[in-house]
């Protein structure tokens, strides 16, 4: 147990040096903001405000999202208490920059080493530290316990993959785990596999129930519906590569009368892909449009490429249907259907859904969402939404109903995690 953390600790010393250089390589391919590479080095940009703080942190888009309404939930509650949110990706910090309330500070995570993970608790000195879903880093969760952080981890969810990862390391799993003051986990097979690591989660909560629907700007969207007019658009939501193909095969064989052609939208998950996707399009065969070059959406268009950040709230309050990827191939896990059906829209999705069993579960039984057995599939559920107009709004109502089902779960994480304040 403390050899293998001790090994990791000196294995990440010994490498420190070089992040520097590896952060600067990952900025030059677009994956890191070369003026915040500080930041990853536990370098803050900003200083840190006097009075008590909270860091929440979640690693991706979708985690550092889940966190939202917990951030606005404790800013009500402690007004006086300055909020932290750290990320590790840029598409994440793009989003928050634009969804943080104002006053709450946004940093990128430090790499997992001694010294950047020193430098970042040395200069934050939290007094809360929420990590959400599967963060197990053993220099940043050790060095805030060092220093007396109390920390939860919340949302929790461990796939068996990573459970038998951290079997082989018993005593290592047991250290960093016990670490959290509270655990609370997201669904029964988690709760069993962190009880076999050692840890047995003190409840349940799966942010991904709390979230809101979507913002959007509402001038925007009427200029869109103005725009699109009689015809019926199909989305496709967060996709990956190799799942374009799939869509716009099915796309191509949709039967549509003349009077209303629909018109496909495909908003990549990593926005820098919208070229290559629009490429791909074209080649198929498609009259294309691109958000960002500049073109028109919908003029004299098939597919339409929306590789803009933080437009998903529109595009779901247009769309007659809308396909959410990251659900055809392996290891991604799908992505959240509960923004799309919030705001009426109905979901069809891949049947790889690991990271939301148990939402995709509720939805269907409302009848709000479909997993489809192949990716051939996708053209029979577009053609049905085609063929007949879905009940917006009750499909809004049943996705507020699900949503509200679990709202005492996550009052009583609010009120654990403020009791762990000062």
């Amino acid at each position: 147990m403390r050899t293998a953390l001790g090994l990791y600790r000196a294995v990440t010393g010994l490498f420190e040096p070089a992040a520097g250089g590896l952060l600067g390589r990952r900025a030059g391919r677009g994956k890191e903001d070369p003026q915040r590479i500080g930041e990853r080095l536990g370098r803050a940009s900003v200083p840190r405000p006097e009075g008590p703080l909270a860091w929440l942190h979640g690693v991706s888009v979708g985690e550092a999202l889940s966190l939202l309404p917990l951030v606005e939930r404790l800013r009500e509650d402690r007004p006086e208490l300055n909020l932290l949110v750290t990320s590790g990706t840029l598409t994440s910090a793009e989003l928050l920059a634009r969804r943080l309330p104002g006053g709450v500070l946004h940093q990128f995570a430090p790499v997992d080493a001694p010294r950047a993970v020193a430098r970042f608790l040395d200069h934050w000195r939290p007094d809360l530290g929420v990590f959400v879903e599967s963060e197990l880093w053993p220099n940043l969760i050790l060095g805030a316990k060092a220093r007396g952080v109390k920390l939860a981890l919340v949302s929790a969810r461990i796939t068996e993959r990573s459970a038998r990862g951290w079997r082989r390391l018993p005593g290592a799993a047991r250290t960093l785990l016990g670490g959290f003051d509270l655990v609370l986990s997201q669904d029964e097979e988690t709760d069993a596999r962190l009880s076999r690591l050692g840890r047995a989660p003190d409840g349940r909560l799966n942010l991904k129930y709390a979230g809101e629907a979507p913002p959007f700007d509402a001038e925007a969207l009427a200029a869109l519906r103005k725009e699109a007019g009689a015809r019926p658009v199909l989305l496709a939501a967060s996709t990956h590569a190799g799942e374009e193909e799939l869509v716009l095969e099915a796309f191509s064989a949709l039967q549509a009368s003349e009077d209303a052609t629909p018109l496909l939208v495909i908003v990549p998950r990593h926005p820098e892909r919208g070229e290559a996707v629009a490429e791909l399009s074209r080649d198929t065969g498609f009259n294309t449009g691109r958000a960002g070059e500049g073109d028109s959406f919908s003029r004299n268009c098939d597919v339409f490429i929306a590789d803009r950040l933080g437009e998903l709230g529109l595009w779901f309050r247009l769309a007659r249907s809308a396909f959410l990827g990251g659900s055809l191939r392996p290891r991604i896990g799908g992505h959240n259907p509960l923004e799309a059906v919030l705001v009426g829209a109905p979901v069809v999705s891949g049947d790889k859904i690991d990271n939301w069993t148990s939402v995709y579960a509720d939805l269907q039984r409302e009848g709000v969402a479909t997993l489809l057995a192949d990716s051939a599939s996708l053209t029979g559920a577009w053609q049905a939404a085609l063929d007949a107009q879905p009940d917006r709004e009750a499909i809004a109502a049943k996705a507020e109903a699900v949503r509200q089902a679990r709202r005492r779960e996550f009052e009583s994480a609010v009120d654990r995690l403020e009791a762990m304040l000062p």
